[in-house]
């Protein structure tokens, strides 16, 4: 492969419509994605959706790694095909960790059959009164320790199903007071309590064997970092916390690149070279195929610098194969 097509592997994008087009196969060949993310824009039917995802392995030439937000309740991208279960909130306070585990395994059996192979699931973020309603209702409660029983649980039950979970948002965004959908919001932690509190359940879920995680387009200043810079761009928090101190050596994947949290920090192929810069394995660009191009063109020139580690991109490289043998796709 040369450098683009390596690179390219780093993507996962968003496309529009429920099926391919001469335009939307030409752009794919170009930027060659390594993940593709639907929403329910791409979903008419369980058959059209498989015939979509099958057309896409064709055009770019290798499996894509299928990853959807399917948390429940409220979060959900599958109009039929899927059992439709509470969000996380309600469950947290009715069901007990052995009934989760079991939702992660239905769940994650219909995953398959509808050719998804990561559930960006289960959020592990610990809510904290006050907080942003962005996460709310997609949170397990406000105990870390209930929290993570029910995240490892459902990550048990997906992975049992050889579907990949992802906890998310790392370091945790329970307290978040703003959405980072719209606006780069700040979360006033200080070690002590992002240790005793927000870092629980991760810490718990990489023991228990999660194959990926998400990070959080926020800012942490009380943990010593700059006002402005999100985790996303932090490798105080991603390298050195994540990868190096809690010893996580699965895939780290951001969050969608093109939210508001990042739009007036700078471009977006800067946004993606900085997240990777930062330790991320995956970038996220769900939307617009322009900006798809411009992270690929962004991230290629990264690595002719020098400005990346052309060995880090290797091990990348090598961690999103183990994920793909993980899930059971071909090597």
């Amino acid at each position: 492969m040369n450098l683009e097509q390596r690179v390219g592997q780093q993507l996962v994008v968003g496309v529009p419509g429920t099926a391919l087009t001469d335009e939307l196969a030409q752009h794919l060949r170009i930027i060659r994605p390594g993940g593709f993310i639907p929403f329910a824009s791409n979903f008419q039917s369980p058959e059209q959706f498989r015939a979509l995802i099958a057309s896409l392995h064709e055009v770019c030439d290798r499996q894509l790694v299928v990853m959807v937000d399917h948390e429940g309740g409220r979060v959900v991208r599958f109009g039929s095909g899927m059992t439709r279960f509470p969000d996380a909130l309600t469950v947290g306070q009715t069901r007990r960790p052995a009934e989760v585990l079991q939702q992660g395994l239905i769940e994650g059996r219909e995953l398959k059959a509808l050719g998804v192979d990561v559930n960006l699931a289960p959020c592990v973020d610990v809510l904290v009164e006050g907080a942003d309603p962005v996460i709310g209702t997609r949170s397990y409660g406000s105990d870390p320790r209930q929290v993570t029983a029910m995240g490892v649980a459902r990550i048990q039950g997906l992975q049992q199903a050889r579907v990949a979970a992802c906890a998310k948002h790392f370091p945790g965004i329970g307290a978040v007071p703003r959405d980072p959908h719209v606006d780069l919001p700040t979360v006033d932690v200080d070690w002590e309590e992002i240790r005793r509190v927000h870092l629980v359940p991760f810490v718990d879920a990489i023991e228990a064997g999660v194959a990926t995680i998400m990070s959080s387009h926020v800012c942490y200043p009380a943990l010593g970092l700059a006002p402005d810079l999100p985790a996303t761009f932090s490798s105080r928090l991603i390298r050195a916390l994540l990868r190096q101190e809690l010893g996580f050596n699965g895939v780290i994947l951001s969050d969608d690149l093109e939210m508001g949290a990042l739009r007036n920090l700078c471009t977006i192929g800067e946004a993606a070279v900085r997240a990777v810069e930062a330790g991320h394995d995956l970038v996220l660009i769900c939307s617009e195929l322009s900006a798809q191009r411009q992270v690929l063109h962004a991230l290629g020139e990264a690595y002719r610098s020098g400005r990346l580690s052309l060995d880090e991109l290797d091990h990348t490289l090598t961690r999103l194969q183990h994920l793909r043998q993980r899930v059971g796709q071909a090597p």
